[in-house]
């Protein structure tokens, strides 16, 4: 079979090769969905070919990490979804002889090299767009095949971590992203198709599907329990099955026709703007051998599933799942989503009374400890768009990290990238700028700096946005 993504075949096949001559692997993955299901892949994939592996993960490849893994003793050490922006630090350890690197990634490659290193923006392609972490770990994969060995399942994870990576934010996987969508629907494991895209589909009683469409936010339904009721009972359909609310995913074609067209007259009469009401349909990715009614049954909540276990230091348990666990996983997962609703939902209320500082180019909120780091950057993205907050500025939120330091994450749209806005750059610089350390993608970024120079940092950051927009 021809490879998913020719640009990047040849680069595959040499990681792939290293990793066959290895007596053991030490997997390292970044802790979020699209460092889950870029384990989960390259796990299975490892598996599959017969090559002992052990699996662990890491918030970041900081210095004190590398000397952890270091201390490990394997003598290859494949890193997925992270490690490219870490290659100078990482080829330290290469050069005298402590592991030998193999990085499939999708972040900015930092100023050195590595011979086993598959990153999509290495041969011209968006790595915040067009191929995510889990993306770039699939073609390692589908290089790992043997005689006998069909790993093409393993496109529904992919798509996954590129659906929790933001990838699909105008609507639908483009790029390299599509050929993967197009392998899995191949494969018998993937459905596309035109459809509502608001969260919870799968899982939500309709009243609260519209109730929590923020994104679309529709006055008279969005945030309004009894408005959404009022909406749904008004549209004479018989929506309840048994006395209780069906789901979205219960519905026939023509009950959802029914409700989407209501929607978008409703928004339309209420004056939300043209593109929000765009959003409300676009490409939906149904993994089709997962439960009917189940977070895993949807791309989206599936990915959202595994951050709220990545979120809380258990991605032994997205792992798992990842890897097909069921049963025990499946309900501490479910568990952990819950926590993790509340503290988003807590964040999200303290962002919005407290509300943002806004500079030139830029607002900000410092959330202290009042937010927790791991989420602190889910929240900024979450508040755009509500009163107060711009949607055409970015947004750049603080937490506290550890007594000296503070976590930066920011959030910008897609509309800004295609303006010139790239916040990896940006979180690049000015943290370099103030002895921290950042990095990611044009859309969505993060630092570490220390606490201290919080104000320097802003500052930098503001230009350094100005220049990009002109």
């Amino acid at each position: 079979m021809d490879p998913p993504v020719p640009e990047l075949a040849d680069r595959a096949a040499r990681c792939a090769d290293r990793l066959r001559a290895a007596d053991e692997v030490l997997l390292v993955s970044h802790i979020d969905a699209d460092g889950l299901t870029s384990a989960g892949i390259a796990a299975t994939a490892l598996e599959r070919a017969g090559i002992p592996f052990e699996a662990t993960f890491a918030k970041q490849l900081d210095d004190e990490e590398l000397e952890r893994i270091a201390a490990t003793g394997y003598d290859v050490v494949l890193f997925t979804d992270f490690g490219s922006g870490q290659l100078d630090s990482i080829a330290a350890y290469e050069e005298r002889g402590t592991f030998t690197p193999v990085i499939c990634d999708h972040h900015q490659p930092a100023e050195a090299e590595t011979e086993f290193h598959c990153n999509p923006l290495q041969e011209g392609l968006n790595g915040a767009s067009e191929l995510s972490g889990a993306g770039t770990s699939y073609l390692l994969a589908r290089a790992l095949e043997g005689e006998g060995v069909d790993n093409r399942d393993l496109a529904a994870l992919a798509v996954v971590g590129a659906v929790g990576d933001m990838q699909a934010s105008d609507g639908e996987l483009e790029g390299a992203n599509a050929a993967i969508v197009e392998e899995g629907v191949d494969a018998g494991v993937l459905d596309t198709g035109a459809d509502l895209t608001l969260y919870g589909t799968q899982t939500r009683p309709l009243p609260k599907l519209l109730e929590y469409a923020s994104d679309a936010a529709i006055p008279g339904i969005s945030n309004d329990a009894n408005g959404a009721i009022r909406f749904l009972d008004g549209l004479g359909l018989d929506l309840r099955d048994g006395g209780e609310w069906r789901c979205w995913a219960d519905l026939n074609d023509e009950e959802k026709r029914t409700i989407t067209n209501a929607l978008v007259r409703r928004a339309v009469s209420r004056g939300v703007p043209a593109d929000r009401i765009d959003g409300l349909i676009g490409t939906t990715y149904t993994l089709v051998r997962e439960e009917p009614g189940t977070e895993l049954r949807d791309a989206s909540e599936f990915s959202t599933l595994l951050n709220a276990t990545a979120r809380y230091d258990r991605g032994d348990v997205g792992l798992a799942i990842c890897l097909g666990d069921r049963g025990p996983a499946l309900e501490e997962a479910r568990r952990l989503l819950r926590s993790h609703r509340r503290n988003l939902s807590e964040g999200l209320r303290w962002v919005k009374e407290t509300g943002v500082e806004s500079e030139e180019h830029l607002q900000w909120f410092d959330a202290g400890d009042r937010i927790p780091e791991t989420i602190v950057g889910i929240v900024a993205g979450m508040a755009v768009g509500s009163a107060g907050i711009d949607r055409g500025k970015p947004i750049v939120a603080f937490a506290e990290k550890n007594e000296d330091d503070a976590k930066v994450s920011a959030r910008g749209t897609h509309t800004l990238v295609r303006q010139g806005l790239n916040l990896s750059a940006v979180m690049g610089a000015a943290a370099s700028a103030v002895d921290g350390e950042g990095g990611g993608h044009d859309v969505a970024a993060g630092a570490t700096v220390p606490k201290a120079a919080r104000g320097e940092f802003i500052d930098r950051v503001d230009r350094l946005i100005g220049e990009q927009l002109g």
